[in-house]
Order: C-alpha cells, then structure tokens, then sequence
C-alpha cells in the first residue's frame, strides 16, 4: 500500500496579507483528501521561523488571537492587539515564541518533515519567487509557479510594461518611484498632477505594485491634488497626519486611530517611523503623537511603514463588468480557463474586505455575457497566462467594457483560499468540491514540476504514490452518506449556508463519510428540499442558491465547458459529477443517506420542526430532539423554566403586535413601567444575534416594534431612526421580547459575557455531558452581532475566559460556571451538542452567579465560530467534533424509544 503523501502547508509569513495566509491555510488544512494526503501544518512567523504548528491554533480567529503568545506581550494600557512584529524581538526571544506554537523546523531539515510544499502564502516571500528559491535549494517541490513566473507575477509594475508592448489592451497608466516622489517639490506635484489628468483623466486607480490584494488602493473620482496626494502616500504606506485632525480627535477616537493602524488590513501597520524614529508598538505610537501634537504649533506628522512600497502604478478606470478568471494547466498540457466569475460591490473599490469577508462582494460565476464574450475573455486570461509561463495556475483579473474590449490588469500566481475564493467557486462549477480540487493541484504541480526537469526521480516516485492513491479511493469508496442540510427561511439563513458548508468540506475530506448538501426553503410546515450541485452549494449565499434552484440557468456555454473539463473531472471526481438540482422529499431523502446534519439555525431547524419529520422516517440527525427543541428556540420560555429551577435570569416581557396594533400608547407605557432602559429587544424565536438591539429610549423602542410588526412596506425612515439600513436583514414577527439590560454593578469583582460549547455522548444508555471551556465574547458595539460571531476576520473571542481576573482560581469560576451549564442542559434535556449564551458576574463577596441569555440547540458551525476554539482545546479537530456529533446521533437513534436517560 502506498503511503500518503505528506503535503506540508504554508501559511502566515512577514506580508502585510499574513491574516488571509492564515485562513486560507486552515481551509486546505481542512480540505486536503485524508485519504490521500497527511496535512502538515507549517506556519511561518514574523521571524522566518518554520513551525510545525500545534493543530489547535489553526482554528483561532485571526494570527493576533495566539502569537505572539500572550506571556510575551508588554502591558497596555489600552489593550492593543499586536502582530509578532511590534516587540521587535532579537533572534532568541523570537525563537522562544515559536517554540510555544509548535516544533521550529531548521531549513535544512524542512524535506525530513514533507514531501510536498503547498504555498498558501500571499505578498512579499510567499509569492514573488523568494519560498519557491527556497524550497528548490531544499529539494522540495511545491504548488503553482516556478521562482521566475513567481517574481514577475507579483510585480504589476513590470506587468504592465511588458502587456503593453504585446497584443493585449491596455489602458494609460504612469509608474511612481519612491525616491522620485520624495524628492518632489509642491510645484513639481502639481506638474505631476496635471500631467497625470492630461493622460488618465480625472477618474483613475492608484495603488502599489507589489501588494498582492488590493492593499493600498484608492479610485479617485475628482479633480482634487490633495486626495491625490493622499492616495499617492497611502499606496506608499505612508500617512499624513495634521495638527487639526487629531486634535479634533475625541481620546477614544486616537486609541482607535491607532488601533487600526497596527491592523495590516486596514491601516499601514508596524513597525514604522514617524518622523524619522522607529516605532514598533502601537502604544509607543500613541504617546508620540500625543507629545508631538501637545503643542499646538506642531508640524505634520509622518507616519511610514518599515517595508515601503517602492513603485506605484497609476491607471485609468476602466468602465465595464469586473472579472475574475482561474486558469489551469490542463491534463492536455494547455491552458484550461475555468468559468470566470463577475464581481459586483458594492462600492467601486474591490479592497481587501471585500475579497475575503463574505457578503461584502457578490460573485456570480459563470459572468452573465452571452458565450462569445465570455470565450474572449478566457483566450485572453489563457493567452497571458502562457505568455508569462505561468505554471499549475493562476488569478487573472480583468474588465470587459460595452464594445467587449478585454483588459486584464491582474494576473496572480496564487490565489486566496477561503471557502469563499474564486479559487473554489469556479471549480465548482466544473464539478469539483475544494478536497477534489486541491488534489488536482497537487498532481498538477509535480507534473508541471517533472516538465521543468526539477527533481525527475524523486517527482517520478511521488506521482506514482498519489496515482496508487487515487485508484484505490475509487475502489474502496463505501462511506457513510451524510445529507448536509442547510438554508432554511429564517434571518439567519446566510449564516447556515456557511456552517453547511464548512460540515460538508469537513466531511467530503474524511475517509468515513461522503456529504449530501441539501437546500431547506418553503415556508413552515411546507419545507422544500433539494439534492444540492456542489456548484449550486458554493453560490455567495442562501438567495443565489435559492434563486438558481427556482431558475435554472442553463446555458450552451456551460454545458461546452464541463463537457471540456472531463480531463480533469474524470480523473479527481469521485463517480458521477451532478449539475441538477433535484426536488426530494424526506421519504425520499431517507432513502438515500445513513443520517443527517442539520446545519440549520432559527426556524425552521432549532424548533423541532425538521426533526419531526427526520424522525417519521427513522433517519438519525444531530442535536436536540423535537420536544426540547421546542422549548429552546423560544427565549422566552426557556427562561421561564430555568427560572423555577432556581437560576438567576434577566427581568422578560412580551411584546404583542395585536396588542400594539390595538393600543400602541399602552403598550409603550406598559413596557417602560416594567423594564427601564437601557433595555434589549430581540425576537422572541429566532437565532442567537438576529435583530438583537440595545434601546435606549421609548422613541428607539416605538421604532423598533414598528419595523418588527411592519407589514408589506418597509418603513424606511423608521428603521434608519434604530440605524437599520434597507438592504440589512430584519425579521417580521407578531411578537417580540424585550429584556432588562444585564450590566456590571459598581463593586464586581468581574463582569463579562461568555459564550460555552457542550456536547453529549452515551454510556450505557444514560446520557453525559461534556462542558467545554467557555470563550470570553468581546463585542465592537454594545451587541455582539452575526458577523462578529460567525464570520472569519470578525470579532474576537479569548478562549479560555479571563476568569482570573476575578483574583480567584480560574478552575473555581469556571467549574461553579460549567455546572450550572450542565444543570441547565439536564433541564432542558439537551442532546448531542449546543451552545450557551451567558453572563458570569464574581461579586465583592467572591460569589459566582452565571446568568444564562440563552441556548442554541443548532449552534453556527461556521469556521470562525469560536465553538471550535473550545473543542480543540478538548483535543478535538473539528472534524473530530463533528464526527463525535454523528456518533451520538446513530447511538441515540439505534436505542429503543425511553432507553436514554438523562438521569
């Protein structure tokens, strides 16, 4: 038997893309086939250390959550958040940092540990040559291009030069130099200016050459030379800052000035110099400008990142559809262009937000054109690509205007790797889930290797293992089938389609099980299921899979494309690839699959609704059962029970929309005599975060009930009063509940909201409960919104919880708290796994109260959910927890009705 090819993963590094690094790491982390691969995760740190990372830091939010590691981070009194960067740390203390994240792997000793190099990083040394230098003077072959399509790929500057005098269109653009611009006197800026708008126009594109996504940027639209100035610093990685703007600065707003200029994503980062000195902690860089600017005759201050950009392209706009288009080394040797994709967004900037936050962006995929328009814009991207002997693959970005003129203006040698990339979504549409398609680049890249005569034998030797590999997944292919069903009606649709997602990669990359995704819409008591497409799956979100069921697209151009893709698909699909979505009903579904993953959140799923009929047809399924389902999706009445169970809760009201309908004055008054504001308003019913608001007064409170009770038109001006835009996502119920606010009283030793897994298994038929380490939630407003909760590069979870802050024993406030959580659960007979909501308050008199907010029977599984930030420190992988969930959900359903006890 073949052994698997152990695929080391490369992520993090030095550039200011580290954050998207890291992400994408941990989607190919968690996609590679486990069948055919060990993944080997290796982090690279601010140091050029290479860590063999322990695997349970793979799943915290962001780089910051865990290195540098917390017993290396001065103090601050304004809790900055750091990069590794900012302690500036020497060779010694740099390699005791790394040695707290894992094994530090010495260069030499790199092909020891790996057979295969798959590069995730991004930007400067990951994707401009330097790695791949690297990895060849190592013998160790790697993903995509060699150290030559590599150098030029990052450098636009040069890009442009060379696609200028070629075939392919371009647009007027300029090249800054550093040097050149810092020499510049104001009357030379304005000769530069003007000559810039003699040849560009007004309506241009500055931004650097060598960022790799959209760092940097800015479209001016008007004639104006100080945004131009402006915009000229910022794609240098400089800023400006008056005298006038921060001292109109409220205290808040510097702390927060500074806070996002040591965020790489949106500020310049550290370290820096400000007016010539050196600064490396955001702190120091606080206390500066407050020095600089206490006198009020200060100059302008300087702020320069450490690593400037050294040239700068300056373009015209391009009017037209924005594209984005993969391209492949086919299995023939020639280019394969997969289905471009269009991006609309929702400003004209598409930054790095929008790239890799979902729902800021949509993409449709393929491009709506007619087929000849798009079959021009694929022998373009595939032309360039051979032109600059890309290897493996490729991101080309371009636009098409009205008179179908294609200008590419982006070709990238890497591309990110989220779920929700470019990267993915178009090889979806030829029938490839994320695990299929990161073994077709794996092959491909040691074929493209061979071809280049790099490490003939030892290339040779591994092809032969991964082919072995393949012929034997095909033969023993008996797994369970699992149907992933996700979608549903409610607020919280969005969400669910990212947890079922994020399950069905989970699965699809395990050895056990073989994912079915299935799409919920309908109404209640009406439920609509359909079997899936993975290209229909991996749509933006639960509306564009909802329309692209309601309104098959079909299209020659598709139907040609795939037809051409079966060099790939024949080969790393496995059986038969679908593209039609298929109506069932769960009868048929029953017959179909083994069990069921309910990534439902809201209703339908949480209120026992889909368990109900999963149940009529003895199909086994995740989560609570029908009764305590019912009770826990309703906020309201799960309060009310624990309450006579003893646990302290928040002071509830029900708001009626018949009662405000009959008498809204009433109502109003009867709500302010009972709750004092500041109070909370949320549905009654619905998910953890949807429409959850603090209202602060009885004008926000009439507010609120009128948008929640609205009828067919949506008051608009109403909403705007509570800062609900129109395209924001707002419930309609016939009742809402209103809540006293829980606050920190005045002499707690400690006061904060928490958020805690749990998961069940039996033993002899008798139910246990395994309490996880509750995660500290800190909120960027008063409430902790969807995004924050679910939604990589949002919000931030400190996992364990800062009990110690107490100055009592963190194992004493947590094990009073975990109990409760489990007294909790007992009461409500929950099963299986759940989340729970809560606030933990340690009085002057050191007692611990736990006020619970509320539990989820179906918590989000997205991969940023900090759910699993509290299984891995269990030990468990994801993908461990969520095979744990199924096997309970088959031991439960295999014992006689009665035979589990919760006792």
């Amino acid at each position: 038997m073949a052994d698997k090819l152990k695929i080391g993963i490369f992520f993090g590094g030095r550039s200011r893309e580290r954050e998207v690094s890291f992400a994408g790491g941990r989607t190919v982390f968690d996609n590679l086939d486990k069948s055919l691969f060990e993944a080997v995760p290796i982090f690279v740190d601010s140091y050029n250390n290479f860590i063999l990372l322990n695997w349970q830091y793979l799943y915290k939010g962001s780089i910051r959550d865990f290195y540098p590691p917390v017993e290396f981070l001065p103090d601050s009194p304004n809790a900055f958040q750091i990069y590794a960067d900012s302690l500036n740390a020497d060779k010694e203390t740099a390699v005791k940092m790394a040695n707290k994240l894992g094994t530090v792997i010495p260069v030499e000793n790199l092909s020891e540990s790996i057979d295969f190099a798959f590069l995730c990083l991004h930007g400067s040394f990951g994707e401009d040559g330097t790695i791949q230098g690297l990895l060849e003077w190592c013998n160790i072959p790697y993903s995509g291009s060699g150290i030559l399509p590599s150098a030029f790929g990052m450098d636009k500057a040069i890009q442009k030069k060379w696609m200028r005098n070629t075939e392919f269109l371009s647009k007027p653009f300029l090249n800054l130099n550093l040097e050149n611009w810092q020499n510049l006197s104001e009357k030379e800026i304005n000769t530069l200016y003007k000559n810039t708008l003699d040849k560009l126009g007004n309506h241009f594109v500055i931004r650097p050459s060598r960022q790799g996504s959209s760092l940097g940027v800015s479209i001016l639209k008007e004639a104006d030379i100080q945004e131009f100035t402006k915009a000229v610093n910022y794609a240098f990685g400089h800023i400006t800052i008056t005298n006038t703007y921060w001292n109109g600065l409220s205290d808040s707003a510097k702390i927060d000035f500074v806070r996002k200029s040591a965020d790489i994503r949106e500020g310049i980062g550290f370290p820096l110099n400000v007016n010539g000195k050196s600064i490396f902690h955001p702190e120091e860089l606080l206390d500066v400008l407050k020095t600089h600017f206490s006198n009020k005759n200060a100059e302008n201050c300087l702020l320069s990142y450490w690593y400037p950009e050294r040239e700068i392209i300056l373009e015209s706009f391009i009017s037209g559809k924005e594209f984005s288009c993969i391209v492949l080394r086919g299995q023939d040797g020639n280019a394969f262009a997969l289905p471009p994709t269009e991006i609309r967004k929702k400003d004209n900037l598409f930054d790095y937000r929008s790239k890799y936050l979902p729902g800021l962006s949509r993409k449709v995929t393929p491009i709506e054109l007619k087929a000849e328009s798009i079959e021009k814009i694929e022998e373009n991207c595939c032309a360039l690509f051979d032109y600059f002997k890309f290897e493996v693959y490729a991101r080309i970005d371009g636009f098409i205007d009205d008179e179908e003129n294609v200008f590419l203006n982006d070709p990238n040698t890497t591309s990110g790797m989220l779920p929700s990339s470019f990267f993915f979504h178009q090889a979806a549409e030829i029938g490839l889930n994320p695990s299929q398609f990161l073994s077709y680049i794996i092959d491909t890249s040691l074929r493209e290797s061979y071809k280049r005569n790099y490490l003939p034998g030892k290339i040779t030797e591994l092809r032969k293992r991964l082919s072995e590999k393949l012929e034997m997944k095909k033969k023993d292919l008996k797994p369970l089938r699992v149907a992933v069903i996700m979608g549903g009606f409610s607020s919280e649709r969005h969400i669910s389609v990212e947890s079922g997602r994020n399950i069905f990669e989970k699965l699809s990359a395990s050895e056990k099980y073989s994912p079915v995704p299935v799409f919920l819409t309908g109404k209640s008591g009406k439920h609509e299921l359909y079997l899936l497409p993975v290209n229909i799956m991996l749509k933006d979100n639960a509306d564009d899979i909802r329309e692209n069921l309601e309104q098959p697209k079909k299209s020659k151009y598709i139907v040609e494309k795939r037809k051409a893709a079966g060099q790939i698909t024949n080969v790393f699909s496995s059986g038969e690839t679908h593209f039609e979505q298929t109506p069932i009903n769960y009868k048929e579904l029953a017959e179909m699959v083994d069990m069921v993953f309910i990534a439902l959140h809201g209703r339908p799923g949480e209120d026992g609704e889909v368990q109900q009929q999963l149940e009529k047809y003895k199909i086994p399924y995740n989560g609570s059962g029908i009764e305590s389902s019912k009770v826990t999706i309703n906020k309201h009445k799960t309060l009310q029970i624990l309450s006579r169970e003893g646990f302290q809760t928040t002071q509830q009201l029900l708001v009626k929309k018949k009662d405000w309908v009959a008498n809204k004055e009433q109502t109003l008054q009867n709500s302010m005599a009972k709750l004092p504001f500041p109070l909370i308003a949320k549905p009654v019913d619905d998910g953890c975060s949807s429409a959850v608001m603090r209202i602060s007064n009885s004008e926000e409170l009439e507010a609120y009930a009128e948008l929640i009770f609205r009828g067919d038109n949506y008051p608009e001006e109403t909403a705007k009063k509570i800062g609900i835009k129109m395209s924001d996502e707002f419930p309609k119920k016939d009742v809402f509940l209103a809540e006293a606010l829980i606050a920190k009283k005045p002499d707690d030793k400690l006061f904060m909201e928490i958020t805690c897994g749990l998961m069940t298994n039996l033993k002899n038929g008798k139910l246990n409960y395994e309490i996880f380490e509750p995660s500290e939630t800190l909120a960027g407003k008063s409430i902790l919104s969807l995004e924050e909760k679910f939604l990589a590069g949002e919000g931030q979870n400190i996992t364990p919880a800062r009990f110690h802050l107490s100055g009592m024993d963190y194992d004493y406030v947590a094990g009073k708290v975990k109990n409760d959580f489990e007294k909790a659960a007992r009461i409500l007979n929950i099963e299986g796994y759940a989340r729970v909501d809560a606030f933990v308050r340690v009085t002057a008199g050191g007692e611990v109260h736990t006020i619970i907010i509320e539990f989820n029977s179906l918590p989000g599984m997205t991969p940023a959910t900090c759910i699993f930030h509290q299984a891995a420190i269990q030990n468990y992988t994801p993908y461990d927890f969520i095979d744990n969930i199924l096997n309970y959900a088959v031991s439960k359903h295999n014992f006689k009705a009665g035979q589990v006890s919760a006792q």
